[in-house]
């Protein structure tokens, strides 16, 4: 992430006193001078006094907590923006529910080429299944209608979207009615994204930053890719992202490399590397995650998804990578997966040496299927675990998807958060937006309040995870936090008392003890009120004001 000025006017010298500051410079810090975009004093309100007659902009926070800003590690923006501004599913609680929405939407949206939704899950509707494509086809009345399933690894589509990809039909993951996986959901969503115009493509991305500095994220790591959106839907995104203040775009362009030359077009296209979702797999919901073991629930006997790179590609990918100094990165999810992607990192290492590879801190998204053996080697190797919270507290527990697709026993080893800081694993937190939304602190509460209690994690770790942990993910040790020297990103807040929570009693009590120095964060306890975003500040300037505040 750069620390370059924006083309705003230089930031002006600002003293924020009178509430809470976040940081390990001083646990009891009330006060902060932000000076040329960075942080320059943490401390007292006292010594607060001898900076008040030297600065542009003194701000009383009134009691309100500063924090530093999120990074939310893997996010899909345009696709976010769609969702705000379009067709949004997540909350439909019905099939019938959906279906009507589609309708209504089709009836508001006359002019677009393509009609674009997103959200559905059959596994949360009381009918048990998606919406068919003849229901579609009567609702849209003929027009061309993609609607992704909540994890973005399948789609439902109408007769006259496939009309537009007549040999969709015949790839891997084709059906007659069924929703589209694979190579075929691949085609039809480049189908339908291309059928976007650019100023509705900006327009998007506009709305889904917006959303994000209102919630206190002051930094996206964008996952593009190939199978995923467009080049141009990234540069566009990063060139946009560079005429505003912020929030600040890191792009990752997901496409296999084999040499080092590869990486040319990476680096041209501005992306930090070639990482994100370069798909080893799928995902559970659409059972494409790839499995050792079977399916409990899949569409056949003996089903254990879909494996799109093997440990070989994995090992030519790392080695390219590695060898012209961009991070490598992929998607995996299902344990089978996660073994290629150990053996291929692994086998990278061998050949170039184990330092160098640790050194370039490649990366892993989602991660969820992991093994003590998988875990004990991504600290071997220095991989970062790119995962989501949120998506535990949506699909975990007993009773839900993952419990569905895997069989208790198994749903039960998912996301294990706790196991992974323990061998030192680096975790950075995001929301892999729109599968789940942007929501920051729900995502520290969902690594806080596991519905495993033994992947559970401390609200200090998760939310360092959510802050320091983006930055660390990207090469940058010295951000994230505020401390003297690094960059003013930064979010205030209304919120309750603060306090220091711990997984259970098992965590040794001297840490929630005021004595112990330890910075105090919200009460995110399941059921109370999360805080609520005052200002988000990127680089000294102000990205986000609270109307009315």
């Amino acid at each position: 992430m750069s620390d370059r000025p924006t083309p705003q006017d230089e930031p002006r010298t600002v003293l924020l006193r009178g509430g809470e500051v976040h940081s390990p410079a001083d646990p009891f810090a009330t006060a902060m001078v932000v000076e040329r975009g960075h942080v320059a004093w943490v401390g007292s309100e006292g010594a607060a006094d001898s900076f008040a007659d030297g600065v542009d902009e003194v701000v009383d926070l009134e009691g309100a907590l500063v924090t530093p800003a999120f990074t939310d590690a893997h996010v899909h923006t345009t696709s976010t923006g769609l969702a705000l501004t379009g067709l949004d599913l997540t909350d439909a609680r019905t099939l019938t529910e959906a279906l009507d929405r589609v309708r209504a939407h089709a009836v508001a949206r006359p002019a677009d080429r393509v009609l674009l939704g997103h959200g559905w899950d059959a596994s949360r509707w009381p009918e048990r299944r998606p919406p068919s494509r003849r229901e579609l086809d009567e609702a849209t009345g003929g027009r061309p209608l993609y609607l992704t399933r909540a994890d973005v690894h399948s789609a439902v589509v109408t007769t006259a979207l496939l009309d537009l990809v007549p040999h969709a039909a015949g790839l891997p993951g084709g059906s007659p009615d069924a929703p589209l996986t694979g190579d075929a959901h691949h085609a039809v969503r480049a189908a339908a994204y291309g059928s976007i115009a650019p100023a509705q493509r900006a327009d998007a991305q506009a709305a889904a930053l917006e959303r994000a500095a209102s919630l206190g994220i002051g930094s996206l790591h964008e996952c593009a890719g190939p199978r995923i959106s467009s080049a141009d839907d990234l540069t566009g995104l990063l060139s946009l992202a560079a005429e505003r203040p912020g929030p600040r775009v890191v792009g990752y362009w997901a496409e296999a490399l084999t040499t080092a030359a590869d990486a040319s077009r990476v680096v041209e296209l501005g992306a930090l590397g070639a990482a994100g979702d370069l798909f080893v797999d799928g995902s559970l919901g659409s059972h494409t995650a790839c499995l050792h073991e079977p399916y409990a629930d899949g569409p056949h006997t003996g089903h254990t998804g879909a494996a799109h790179m093997d440990a070989a590609a994995i090992a030519a990918h790392v080695t390219a990578c590695t060898e012209a100094g961009i991070q490598a990165g992929f998607h995996a999810i299902g344990d089978a997966a996660l073994t290629a992607v150990v053996e291929g990192v692994r086998a990278a290492a061998d050949r170039l040496g184990l330092a160098r590879v640790r050194a370039a801190r490649h990366r892993v998204e989602h991660a969820e299927m992991l093994t003590p053996d998988h875990i004990a080697a991504f600290a071997e190797l220095a991989l970062t675990a790119s995962v989501q919270p949120a998506f535990d507290a949506a699909w975990g527990g007993d009773e839900a998807m993952y419990a569905e697709r895997l069989g208790v026993e198994r749903a039960r080893t998912l996301n294990p958060y706790a196991a992974l800081l323990r061998a030192g694993v680096p975790l950075a937190l995001g929301s892999d937006s729109p599968v789940t939304p942007l929501d920051p602190w729900g995502t520290v509460r969902a690594a806080a309040f596991h519905r495993t209690p033994a992947h559970r994690v401390s609200v200090r770790a998760a939310f360092t995870a959510h802050t320091r942990g983006g930055w660390r993910a990207v090469g940058r040790d010295d951000a994230g936090v505020l401390v003297p020297g690094a960059p003013a990103d930064y979010a205030v807040w209304r919120t309750g008392e603060l306090v220091v929570q711990v997984p259970d009693d098992r965590v040794a009590s001297w840490s929630t003890d005021p004595r112990s120095g330890t910075p105090g964060l919200p009460d995110l306890t399941p059921g109370a009120p999360l805080p609520v975003c005052l200002r988000t500040v990127v680089g000294g300037h102000t990205v986000f004001t609270r109307p009315n505040e």
